[in-house]
C-alpha cells in the first residue's frame, strides 16, 4: 500500500471499456474533480490494485486513506464529497426514489449487459439482447414527461443509465427510433453533455465511431 499512501490526489483505477467505470467517470467529470484516472487493462492489473482492492476488482477509487471498490458507493460518496451540482435530490423520499431507480437499472438491464459482453452461449446473449431492447423500448415514454430519467436536472441516475445507451452499438442492440423517438432525443442530450463527453475513455470514443 505504500505507493498508494504517497498519491497525493484522488486516484480512480478504472477500465476503459467497462459501464461501471463509465458511469464513475461520468460523476467525476460531472463535479470537475481533480483526479488521477489510470487506465488498467483487466487482464494485466497492476499489484497496486490489489494492494487497494481486497477482491483485485475494477474500478476502484482510492482518496487519501479512504479506498472504495462498488461504483454506487463511489458515486454517492463524490456526491457528497463535492456537493456542487449535486446528483441526488436533497428530500429523503426523492433520494430513496433515485436510489431505487439505480437499483432497478442494475437489475433489469446492467446485468443483460454484463451477460451480453461475458457469455459464450449464443442463445443466452441472444436472449438478453431482445430482453435489453424490450426494456428500453417499454420506458421511452417516460422521457417525453421529463427531460431526464424521472427528473427535470440531471441526475446520479442518468450517470448509470447513459452508459449502458452509449454502448448499444457494441451490444448489438438496434432501437428503431421511429418507436424511440424520446429516448433518441434523452440520449442526444445526455451525449451532448461537456461532462460525458469528457468521461468517454478512448476505448469508449471508438465504440460510436462508424
Amino acid at each position: 500500500m505504500g505507493v498508494i499512501a504517497k498519491r497525493s490526489s484522488m486516484t480512480f483505477f478504472s477500465d476503459g471499456e467497462d459501464h461501471y467505470s463509465h458511469r464513475v467517470r461520468i460523476v467525476l467529470a460531472e463535479k470537475a474533480v481533480t483526479v488521477d484516472i489510470i487506465d488498467v487493462d483487466p487482464f494485466n492489473k497492476p499489484d497496486e490494485l490489489a494492494d487497494v482492492n481486497p477482491y483485485n476488482e475494477l474500478p476502484a477509487l482510492v482518496d487519501r486513506d479512504l479506498v472504495l471498490y462498488e461504483p454506487n458507493v463511489m458515486m454517492e460518496y463524490l456526491d457528497e464529497r463535492f456537493p456542487h451540482p449535486p446528483l441526488l435530490p436533497v428530500y429523503p423520499v426523492a433520494r430513496a426514489e433515485s436510489r431505487l431507480f439505480m437499483y432497478r437499472i442494475q437489475r433489469d438491464w446492467a446485468k443483460l449487459v454484463d451477460l451480453i459482453l461475458t457469455s459464450k452461449d449464443k442463445e443466452a446473449v441472444a436472449k438478453a439482447q431482445k430482453e435489453l431492447r424490450e426494456g428500453l423500448l417499454n420506458v421511452t415514454p417516460i422521457f417525453e414527461e421529463k427531460p431526464y430519467f424521472m427528473s427535470d436536472e440531471f441526475t446520479i441516475v442518468d450517470c448509470c443509465l447513459a452508459p449502458i445507451l452509449w454502448r448499444l452499438p457494441i451490444l448489438g442492440v438496434e432501437i428503431p427510433k421511429d418507436q424511440a423517438r424520446a429516448l433518441y432525443k434523452y440520449m442526444d442530450l445526455v451525449f451532448s453533455r461537456e461532462s460525458f463527453q469528457e468521461s468517454l475513455s478512448e476505448a469508449e470514443q471508438e465504440m460510436r465511431l462508424d
